[in-house]
Protein backbone atom coordinates (compact mmCIF):
# COMPACT_ATOMS: atom_id res chain seq x y z
CA UNK A 1 0.00 0.00 0.00
CA UNK A 2 2.91 2.33 0.99
CA UNK A 3 4.02 2.13 -2.76
CA UNK A 4 0.84 3.20 -4.10
CA UNK A 5 0.90 5.98 -1.89
CA UNK A 6 3.96 7.01 -3.01
CA UNK A 7 3.10 7.29 -6.65
CA UNK A 8 -0.33 9.11 -6.25
CA UNK A 9 1.55 11.93 -3.96
CA UNK A 10 3.92 12.16 -6.45
CA UNK A 11 1.92 11.98 -9.85
CA UNK A 12 -1.75 13.19 -8.98
CA UNK A 13 -0.48 16.42 -8.26
CA UNK A 14 1.18 17.24 -11.36
CA UNK A 15 -2.34 15.54 -13.37
CA UNK A 16 -4.60 17.60 -11.67
CA UNK A 17 -2.44 20.75 -12.53
CA UNK A 18 -3.01 19.42 -16.15
CA UNK A 19 -6.45 18.46 -15.22
CA UNK A 20 -7.17 22.35 -13.83
CA UNK A 21 -6.02 23.74 -17.10
CA UNK A 22 -7.91 22.39 -19.11
CA UNK A 23 -11.24 22.80 -17.21
CA UNK A 24 -10.17 26.60 -17.18
CA UNK A 25 -10.35 26.23 -20.88
CA UNK A 26 -13.43 24.63 -20.68
CA UNK A 27 -15.03 27.21 -18.55
CA UNK A 28 -13.44 30.22 -20.71
CA UNK A 29 -11.07 31.20 -18.24
CA UNK A 30 -8.15 30.28 -20.75
CA UNK A 31 -8.68 31.20 -24.16
CA UNK A 32 -6.10 29.54 -27.15
CA UNK A 33 -4.30 32.90 -27.12
CA UNK A 34 -3.86 33.18 -23.76
CA UNK A 35 -2.61 29.63 -23.48
CA UNK A 36 -0.31 30.35 -26.16
CA UNK A 37 1.21 33.18 -24.42
CA UNK A 38 1.34 32.11 -20.93
CA UNK A 39 3.40 28.87 -22.59
CA UNK A 40 6.35 31.57 -23.92
CA UNK A 41 6.40 33.12 -20.84
CA UNK A 42 7.06 29.65 -19.12
CA UNK A 43 9.47 28.76 -21.57
CA UNK A 44 11.41 32.02 -21.76
CA UNK A 45 11.37 32.84 -18.14
CA UNK A 46 10.19 30.60 -15.58
CA UNK A 47 11.93 27.55 -16.88
CA UNK A 48 15.15 29.38 -17.65
CA UNK A 49 15.19 30.90 -14.15
CA UNK A 50 14.21 27.28 -12.70
CA UNK A 51 17.01 25.65 -14.66
CA UNK A 52 19.65 28.19 -13.31
CA UNK A 53 18.95 27.57 -10.09
CA UNK A 54 19.17 23.83 -10.11
CA UNK A 55 22.16 24.07 -11.41
CA UNK A 56 23.62 26.78 -9.25
CA UNK A 57 22.29 24.85 -6.21
CA UNK A 58 24.31 21.98 -7.26
CA UNK A 59 27.26 21.70 -3.85
CA UNK A 60 29.91 19.75 -5.54
CA UNK A 61 30.00 19.57 -9.66
CA UNK A 62 32.80 17.53 -10.02
CA UNK A 63 31.66 14.51 -8.20
CA UNK A 64 29.19 13.58 -10.59
CA UNK A 65 28.73 10.71 -12.36
CA UNK A 66 27.50 11.82 -15.75
CA UNK A 67 27.21 7.69 -16.91
CA UNK A 68 23.64 8.41 -16.58
CA UNK A 69 23.72 10.87 -18.93
CA UNK A 70 25.52 8.72 -21.65
CA UNK A 71 23.22 6.12 -21.08
CA UNK A 72 20.21 8.13 -21.62
CA UNK A 73 21.89 9.65 -25.02
CA UNK A 74 22.64 6.19 -26.49
CA UNK A 75 18.86 4.61 -25.72
CA UNK A 76 17.55 8.26 -27.47
CA UNK A 77 19.60 7.82 -30.54
CA UNK A 78 19.09 3.85 -31.00
CA UNK A 79 15.52 4.51 -30.67
CA UNK A 80 15.71 7.34 -33.19
CA UNK A 81 17.33 4.58 -35.36
CA UNK A 82 15.37 1.57 -35.18
CA UNK A 83 12.16 3.86 -35.53
CA UNK A 84 13.28 4.97 -39.04
CA UNK A 85 12.65 1.57 -40.46
CA UNK A 86 9.98 0.57 -38.06
CA UNK A 87 7.49 3.97 -39.42
CA UNK A 88 7.84 2.79 -42.88
CA UNK A 89 5.90 0.34 -41.96
CA UNK A 90 2.91 1.73 -40.32
CA UNK A 91 2.75 4.60 -42.95
CA UNK A 92 4.43 5.35 -46.39
CA UNK A 93 3.49 9.09 -46.17
CA UNK A 94 7.07 11.24 -45.24
CA UNK A 95 5.38 13.94 -43.16
CA UNK A 96 3.17 11.35 -41.18
CA UNK A 97 6.99 9.26 -40.67
CA UNK A 98 8.92 11.88 -39.59
CA UNK A 99 6.46 12.53 -36.71
CA UNK A 100 6.36 9.56 -35.71
CA UNK A 101 9.80 9.04 -35.65
CA UNK A 102 9.83 12.54 -33.43
CA UNK A 103 7.03 10.53 -31.38
CA UNK A 104 9.41 7.36 -30.73
CA UNK A 105 12.09 9.68 -28.94
CA UNK A 106 11.47 13.08 -27.85
CA UNK A 107 9.82 13.31 -24.31
CA UNK A 108 8.34 16.59 -22.49
CA UNK A 109 11.56 16.56 -20.66
CA UNK A 110 11.22 20.10 -19.45
CA UNK A 111 7.65 20.80 -19.36
CA UNK A 112 7.09 17.76 -17.37
CA UNK A 113 9.93 15.41 -16.47
CA UNK A 114 11.98 18.24 -14.42
CA UNK A 115 8.95 18.35 -12.60
CA UNK A 116 8.49 14.68 -12.09
CA UNK A 117 11.85 14.06 -11.24
CA UNK A 118 11.53 16.60 -8.59
CA UNK A 119 8.58 14.78 -6.98
CA UNK A 120 10.34 11.45 -7.51
CA UNK A 121 13.39 11.86 -6.07
CA UNK A 122 13.70 16.07 -4.65
CA UNK A 123 16.38 17.98 -4.74
CA UNK A 124 18.24 14.97 -5.81
CA UNK A 125 16.17 14.47 -8.50
CA UNK A 126 15.71 17.47 -9.82
CA UNK A 127 19.47 18.27 -10.21
CA UNK A 128 20.52 15.06 -11.84
CA UNK A 129 17.56 15.74 -14.64
CA UNK A 130 18.22 19.40 -14.94
CA UNK A 131 21.91 18.70 -15.23
CA UNK A 132 20.59 15.42 -18.05
CA UNK A 133 18.64 18.64 -19.59
CA UNK A 134 21.98 20.01 -20.66
CA UNK A 135 22.63 17.43 -23.04
CA UNK A 136 19.26 15.96 -23.76
CA UNK A 137 17.17 18.79 -25.19
CA UNK A 138 19.99 19.68 -28.09
CA UNK A 139 19.85 15.86 -29.20
CA UNK A 140 16.64 16.71 -29.55
CA UNK A 141 16.24 19.24 -31.53
CA UNK A 142 19.02 17.81 -33.51
CA UNK A 143 17.26 14.75 -34.08
CA UNK A 144 14.04 16.58 -34.40
CA UNK A 145 15.52 18.43 -37.13
CA UNK A 146 16.76 15.53 -39.15
CA UNK A 147 13.87 13.28 -39.56
CA UNK A 148 11.05 16.08 -39.74
CA UNK A 149 13.62 17.54 -42.64
CA UNK A 150 14.17 14.36 -44.41
CA UNK A 151 10.84 12.69 -44.05
CA UNK A 152 8.69 15.86 -45.24
CA UNK A 153 6.62 17.29 -47.74
CA UNK A 154 8.58 19.77 -48.42
CA UNK A 155 10.47 19.28 -51.65
CA UNK A 156 13.61 21.00 -50.43
CA UNK A 157 15.20 18.48 -48.02
CA UNK A 158 18.24 20.17 -46.79
CA UNK A 159 19.18 20.48 -43.89
CA UNK A 160 20.57 24.08 -42.50
CA UNK A 161 22.95 22.80 -39.77
CA UNK A 162 24.28 26.20 -39.45
CA UNK A 163 20.69 27.27 -38.83
CA UNK A 164 20.07 24.30 -36.48
CA UNK A 165 23.36 25.01 -34.44
CA UNK A 166 22.00 28.16 -34.01
CA UNK A 167 18.23 27.75 -32.79
CA UNK A 168 20.34 25.34 -29.87
CA UNK A 169 22.23 28.56 -29.42
CA UNK A 170 19.47 30.68 -28.83
CA UNK A 171 17.18 28.23 -26.51
CA UNK A 172 16.35 29.98 -23.54
CA UNK A 173 16.72 26.92 -21.76
CA UNK A 174 19.96 26.16 -23.04
CA UNK A 175 21.27 29.54 -21.96
CA UNK A 176 20.17 29.40 -18.79
CA UNK A 177 21.63 26.23 -18.25
CA UNK A 178 24.96 27.01 -19.63
CA UNK A 179 24.86 30.37 -17.14
CA UNK A 180 24.18 28.41 -14.53
CA UNK A 181 27.69 26.73 -15.42
CA UNK A 182 28.95 30.01 -15.58
CA UNK A 183 27.93 30.51 -11.79
CA UNK A 184 29.07 27.50 -10.89
CA UNK A 185 32.39 28.32 -12.21
CA UNK A 186 32.71 31.91 -10.67
CA UNK A 187 31.18 30.32 -7.12
CA UNK A 188 34.30 27.81 -7.88
CA UNK A 189 36.64 30.62 -7.80
CA UNK A 190 35.31 32.20 -4.99
CA UNK A 191 36.36 29.46 -2.71
CA UNK A 192 39.15 29.05 -4.08
CA UNK A 193 40.32 32.19 -3.26
CA UNK A 194 38.73 31.96 0.24
CA UNK A 195 36.10 34.63 -1.05
CA UNK A 196 32.45 34.30 1.03
CA UNK A 197 29.99 36.14 -1.54
CA UNK A 198 27.99 34.34 -2.90
CA UNK A 199 24.59 34.75 -4.97
CA UNK A 200 22.25 34.11 -2.16
CA UNK A 201 23.97 36.98 -0.31
CA UNK A 202 22.27 39.11 -2.69
CA UNK A 203 18.85 38.69 -0.67
CA UNK A 204 16.40 40.59 -2.68
CA UNK A 205 17.40 38.97 -5.59
CA UNK A 206 17.74 35.66 -4.54
CA UNK A 207 14.45 35.64 -3.45
CA UNK A 208 12.78 36.68 -6.91
CA UNK A 209 14.69 34.21 -8.44
CA UNK A 210 13.12 31.38 -5.63
CA UNK A 211 9.94 33.13 -6.46
CA UNK A 212 10.10 33.26 -10.70
CA UNK A 213 11.30 29.37 -10.38
CA UNK A 214 8.30 28.13 -8.15
CA UNK A 215 5.93 29.54 -11.02
CA UNK A 216 7.62 27.17 -13.63
CA UNK A 217 6.07 23.51 -12.68
CA UNK A 218 2.44 24.38 -11.49
CA UNK A 219 1.95 27.28 -14.85
CA UNK A 220 3.34 24.99 -16.99
CA UNK A 221 1.22 21.70 -15.96
CA UNK A 222 -2.03 24.34 -16.36
CA UNK A 223 -0.90 25.51 -19.88
CA UNK A 224 -0.18 22.02 -21.02
CA UNK A 225 -3.78 21.35 -19.86
CA UNK A 226 -5.27 24.42 -21.27
CA UNK A 227 -3.79 23.40 -24.55
CA UNK A 228 -5.43 19.69 -25.06
CA UNK A 229 -7.51 19.75 -28.34
CA UNK A 230 -9.60 16.37 -28.35
CA UNK A 231 -10.49 14.86 -31.49
CA UNK A 232 -11.30 11.37 -33.41
CA UNK A 233 -9.43 11.68 -36.54
CA UNK A 234 -10.42 7.98 -37.83
CA UNK A 235 -7.73 8.11 -41.27
CA UNK A 236 -4.95 8.60 -38.80
CA UNK A 237 -5.73 5.37 -35.94
CA UNK A 238 -3.30 3.27 -36.86
CA UNK A 239 -1.07 5.90 -36.45
CA UNK A 240 -2.02 6.97 -33.00
CA UNK A 241 -2.11 3.97 -32.19
CA UNK A 242 1.59 3.13 -32.92
CA UNK A 243 2.65 6.57 -31.63
CA UNK A 244 1.35 6.02 -28.29
CA UNK A 245 2.22 2.62 -27.78
CA UNK A 246 5.64 3.41 -28.74
CA UNK A 247 5.13 6.50 -26.29
CA UNK A 248 3.69 5.41 -23.40
CA UNK A 249 4.39 1.64 -22.99
CA UNK A 250 7.60 0.45 -25.23
CA UNK A 251 10.22 3.35 -24.86
CA UNK A 252 9.73 3.09 -20.74
CA UNK A 253 10.13 -0.38 -20.53
CA UNK A 254 12.89 -0.34 -22.35
CA UNK A 255 14.73 2.51 -20.93
CA UNK A 256 14.01 1.66 -17.29
CA UNK A 257 13.97 -2.00 -18.05
CA UNK A 258 17.60 -1.92 -19.34
CA UNK A 259 18.56 0.56 -16.74
CA UNK A 260 17.81 -1.82 -13.88
CA UNK A 261 19.14 -4.26 -15.35
CA UNK A 262 22.80 -2.57 -15.45
CA UNK A 263 22.47 -2.63 -11.72
CA UNK A 264 24.64 0.72 -11.72
CA UNK A 265 21.95 3.73 -11.57
CA UNK A 266 20.37 5.19 -8.14
CA UNK A 267 16.80 6.70 -7.31
CA UNK A 268 17.73 9.91 -8.66
CA UNK A 269 19.50 8.55 -11.51
CA UNK A 270 16.25 6.23 -12.48
CA UNK A 271 13.93 9.66 -11.54
CA UNK A 272 15.81 11.39 -14.50
CA UNK A 273 15.03 8.18 -16.96
CA UNK A 274 11.34 8.43 -16.00
CA UNK A 275 10.95 12.00 -16.96
CA UNK A 276 13.11 11.17 -20.12
CA UNK A 277 11.55 7.95 -21.39
CA UNK A 278 8.36 7.87 -19.49
CA UNK A 279 6.97 11.14 -20.28
CA UNK A 280 4.22 12.19 -23.12
CA UNK A 281 5.51 13.87 -26.47
CA UNK A 282 7.09 17.29 -26.26
CA UNK A 283 4.11 20.16 -26.96
CA UNK A 284 6.85 21.94 -29.22
CA UNK A 285 6.56 18.89 -31.45
CA UNK A 286 3.93 20.34 -33.00
CA UNK A 287 4.94 23.92 -34.07
CA UNK A 288 8.15 22.03 -35.16
CA UNK A 289 6.24 19.51 -37.18
CA UNK A 290 3.69 22.75 -38.87
CA UNK A 291 6.80 24.56 -39.73
CA UNK A 292 8.78 21.44 -41.20
CA UNK A 293 5.79 20.45 -43.55
CA UNK A 294 5.26 17.75 -41.37
CA UNK A 295 1.75 16.43 -40.38
CA UNK A 296 1.15 18.94 -37.58
CA UNK A 297 -2.48 17.38 -37.12
CA UNK A 298 -0.77 13.64 -35.71
CA UNK A 299 1.42 15.61 -33.76
CA UNK A 300 -1.06 17.39 -32.31
CA UNK A 301 -3.19 14.71 -31.17
CA UNK A 302 -0.13 12.33 -30.11
CA UNK A 303 0.77 14.75 -27.71
CA UNK A 304 -2.92 14.86 -26.27
CA UNK A 305 -3.33 10.99 -26.24
CA UNK A 306 0.68 10.23 -24.95
CA UNK A 307 0.12 12.72 -22.07
CA UNK A 308 -3.23 11.28 -20.80
CA UNK A 309 -1.65 7.24 -21.44
CA UNK A 310 1.30 8.42 -20.02
CA UNK A 311 0.08 9.12 -16.73
CA UNK A 312 -0.76 6.20 -16.05
CA UNK A 313 2.86 4.84 -17.50
CA UNK A 314 4.49 7.07 -15.00
CA UNK A 315 2.49 6.06 -11.96
CA UNK A 316 2.77 2.52 -12.79
CA UNK A 317 6.78 2.81 -13.20
CA UNK A 318 6.67 4.98 -9.75
CA UNK A 319 4.89 2.18 -8.15
CA UNK A 320 7.27 -0.57 -9.48
CA UNK A 321 10.22 1.37 -8.81
CA UNK A 322 9.29 2.07 -5.03
CA UNK A 323 8.54 -1.62 -4.80
CA UNK A 324 11.89 -2.44 -5.48
CA UNK A 325 13.68 -0.40 -3.56
CA UNK A 326 14.85 2.09 -5.53
CA UNK A 327 12.99 4.78 -4.37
Amino acid sequence: MSHLVFSTNAVFPLILMAVAGYLCKRLGLCSKELAAGMNRLVFRVFLPVMLFLNIYKIEKPTSIDLTYVWYTLGITGILFLISIPVTSLITKEDGQRGVLIQATFRSNFALVGIPLATALFGSDGSMIATLLSAFLIPLYNILAVICLTVFSKKEDKHIDFSKLLMGIVKNPLIQAIALGGVALLVRAIFVRCDLSFRLSDVTFLYKTLNSLSSIATPLSLVVLGAQFEFSAIASLKKQLLFGVATRAVIVPVVGLGIAYLLGCFNGAHFAAFVAAFATPIAVSSVPMAQEMGADSALAGQLVVWTTLLSAVTIFLSATILKAAGIF
